[in-house]
């Protein structure tokens, strides 16, 4: 399979997954994240993604022959998919391959500040935003954007769109240890959602390796943190294993694709490969070209190339 898919991944909220990755080869992104499992990188304005929407629709359709049970298509990036500098034209074509399926997307929330990205995410089924924070100096501090981008004009695009917006809103927030941890920001972000027209906020913090050397906080303290949301709001706590992968045989380059895109738990490796594909991942940790790293006491497989990257830059 193309590496611009990965997956399927079974998500016990959005039901049978396929990832589609706009930016496949190279990591772009208008923010640059603390917690973020990809490689560091600077945040930029713009993509300069060649890849063809052509290209992405002919891969997504071989790979739903191969997965013809499918509930959602998934629209992702190695970064930002909404910097893809054909988005809108991709958009109206997967709202015309996805047949019966839901098509999803998730972004950072920064593209709905453009007015055509922001008329095009509207084509989507689901749409999930990250909103870490809604203060600036807290929004630049963990999410280190563009310096084109300012919190208060996505909070203004956010309201207009969840207004506008027919298909299901969801936000996602992350909280970092000593960074957006606070029960004033947190009780900010309630003040600034509660009259938004949501389908669920999932509140979580980090559970794999990240970019810069932050922490999760305790199970304990994110409960205490989502509790000081508005009781009205639909708030959920996110933690792990509440996926469950469709095992899989994967070549060395869907492996590493799928790797480039989301490190692995040896757990995770047990539902996601087949035993073939098992023994090709055991084979390139001996390579050298897989590396395992330890984050809160759980191992995880990424790539050997992203985890020196994370290195030079913590």
């Amino acid at each position: 399979m193309d590496a611009i898919i990965f997956g399927p991944i079974l998500s016990r909220r959005f039901g049978v997954s396929l990832g589609i990755d706009v930016s496949p080869a190279l990591k772009r992104c208008n923010f640059d994240c603390l917690y973020c499992e990809l490689d560091p990188r600077a945040p930029v304005a713009h993509s300069d993604v060649t890849l063809s929407v052509s290209d992405i629709i002919e891969a997504l359709q071989k790979a739903l022959v191969i997965h013809p049970h499918v509930d959602v298509i998934t629209l992702t990036a190695n970064g930002e998919p909404t910097l893809y500098p054909h988005f809108t034209q991709l958009a109206h074509a997967l709202v015309a391959a996805k047949g019966t399926r839901k098509l999803l997307i998730l972004t950072n929330s920064a593209g709905l500040i453009d007015e055509e990205i922001f008329d095009a995410l509207q084509l989507f089924d689901q749409v999930k935003c990250s909103l870490d924070a809604v203060t600036p100096a807290v929004f630049a501090k963990i999410d280190r954007p563009h310096a084109t981008i300012t919190i208060e004009a996505i909070k203004s695009a956010l309201v207009r769109f969840a207004s506008l917006y027919r298909g299901e809103l969801i936000i996602e927030i992350l909280v970092v240890k000593g960074i957006n941890d606070t029960i004033e920001e947190m009780q900010a972000l309630s003040d600034f959602l509660r009259p938004l027209r949501l389908h669920r906020i999932d509140i979580g913090t980090i559970d794999r390796p990240p970019a810069y050397k932050v922490e999760a906080v305790s199970n304990g303290v994110l409960e205490a943190l989502a509790g000081c949301f508005d009781p009205a709001l639909p708030v959920h706590i996110a933690k792990r294993h509440t996926q469950h992968a469709i095992a899989s045989h994967y070549s060395d380059e869907e492996i590493v694709a799928t790797l480039a895109n989301r490190v692995l738990s040896p757990q995770e490796v047990l539902e996601l490969f087949d035993s073939a594909s098992q023994e090709a991942l055991a084979r390139m940790v001996g390579e050298g070209v897989v590396c395992t790293q330890a984050i809160n006491e759980q191992l995880f497989y990424l790539l050997c190339k992203n985890l020196v990257k994370k290195r030079q830059k913590a």
